[in-house]
């Protein structure tokens, strides 16, 4: 197990947090993501303990600093797993230890998930709100989506690796990646530590956050560019056979093919041919399910006194936010592949090895 430690112009927390593990026998890889050279003499300190130190030229962003980090593990100490550890001493040893023991041997992605109890600055508060309301909007189901202790089983390391995204956004970014692919993620709860009211922390509680409404944004823009596909094949055919029926029936199917073929590679991402006949099959049986459901829920407001138009409205908005939900968590959803099993390990134990 290697602890795996991001770091831009840390404090004196960091060296504590080192100093802790250390006391425990762990194997750490601390990555300075550009600090400059007011932080030189702490990483040089650190390096003085025995931990590697990898030294980025300039400030890339977490995303980077862990992405390199990651790589360098995978290709130095190959099929260990990580656990990844802030370095503003949000993340007490007791905990990474439990993230570590939850992740040892296992297939599933592990978060330390905080209860945000207690003293949490209102800034924290609220961005771990939106980012949460956020992510369940995307199809996703978790308490701390912000959590920057995690548990990386060494065969999850290249699917980990190969998420897009830049900066906070990317540890958004795998969890739906993660969740769209049904990969296992457990969450282990830890203490809820903010020290200095998080001053020490680079997150942007909105604008990072809001990263994780581009998939429902794409899905608005392909559902708006589908509507008006449809109306004006619908013209068209209408202008060209005078029959209403086929008309429609064949604009509904332009705009369907369209809307399919676009959700698939645009906004969910499932691309390749892989899974081509079981996306379509899922897809038209979502679309006839949504369209049953829409009458009925339009047909029980109706019957509850709720005029036509708004119940039209209310029953087709319902089963907008369900198909956007279902085709990212169904339709377009595929299983991971199974990892190759990696070889038996010893019983687990917290760090009680070291050596490079």
């Amino acid at each position: 197990m290697i602890v795996l430690i991001p770091a831009y112009e840390p404090d004196e927390r960091m060296l504590e947090l080192v100093d802790a593990l250390e006391a425990d026998g762990c194997r750490m890889l601390v990555v300075d993501d550009g600090s400059g050279a007011s932080s030189a003499a702490l990483f040089a300190n650190i390096e003085r303990r025995g931990v590697v130190v990898l030294h980025q030229a300039q400030n890339d962003g977490k995303a980077a600093a862990l992405r390199r980090g990651l790589a360098h593990i995978a290709a130095r100490w190959p099929g260990e797993d990580v656990v990844t550890a802030d370095s503003d001493g949000q993340h007490r040893p007791a905990d990474i230890a439990a993230v570590a023991e939850a992740t040892s041997g296992g297939e599933a992605l592990v978060l330390g998930g905080r209860a945000f109890s207690g003293a949490v600055p209102l800034r924290s508060r609220f961005g771990n709100a939106v980012s949460r309301a956020l992510f369940r909007m995307s199809g996703g189901a978790l308490h701390d989506t912000q959590t920057g202790l995690r548990g990386i089983p060494a065969s999850r390391i290249p699917e980990v690796l190969a998420v897009a995204g830049e900066r906070f956004a990317w540890e958004m970014n795998v969890l739906l990646d993660f969740t769209r692919r049904r990969v296992p993620i457990r969450e282990v709860p830890i203490e809820t530590v903010y020290l200095d009211q998080n001053a020490a922390s680079h997150f942007r509680p909105v604008r990072d956050s809001l990263a994780v409404l581009r998939p429902l944004l794409r899905y608005v823009l392909v559902s708006l560019g589908s509507f008006v596909l449809d109306v004006a094949a619908l013209q068209a055919l209408y202008a060209a056979t005078g029959e209403l029926l086929l008309s429609a029936i064949g604009a509904r199917v332009v705009s369907g093919a369209v809307n399919f073929a676009l959700n698939r590679t645009v906004v969910f991402r499932a691309h390749g041919t892989t899974g081509l006949r079981r996306h379509l099959v899922r897809y038209l049986l979502l679309a006839c399910g949504l369209l049953a459901g829409s009458y009925l829920g339009m047909s029980l407001l109706i019957v509850w006194g709720v005029p036509l138009l708004a119940a039209k409205i209310i029953s087709d908005c319902a089963a907008y936010i369900c198909g956007f939900m279902l085709q990212q968590g169904y339709v377009f959803a595929h299983r991971a592949r199974d990892a190759k099993k990696a070889p038996s390990r010893e019983p687990f134990s917290f760090c009680a090895r070291r050596g490079t």
